[in-house]
């Protein structure tokens, strides 16, 4: 299994979808945020590109998202 399919990825990933759709943002408007183009949120969401930490990083604080608060949803991090 390739470790972007790895459940416990899968579930960061959805709760990352949920935390920018809680936040009323697009991946538009994700994308300028982060100055990247649209398409690098989508392939993101849909498990074709793989983030790393500091990408992580990156997309909390576009989102406004403090990441002990995001992580504390992660079903494993407890």
């Amino acid at each position: 299994m390739k470790s972007i399919h790895r459940p416990k990825y899968v579930e960061l990933i959805e709760k990352l979808v949920e935390a920018r759709n809680a936040h009323g943002v697009t991946q538009i408007e994700l994308a300028a945020r982060l100055v990247k183009p649209q398409s690098y949120v989508a392939k993101v969401e849909a498990l074709d590109r793989r983030l790393d930490v500091i990408e992580l990083g990156d997309w909390l604080h576009a989102l406004g998202e403090p990441p002990a608060k995001f992580m504390g949803r992660l079903s494993w991090w407890k």
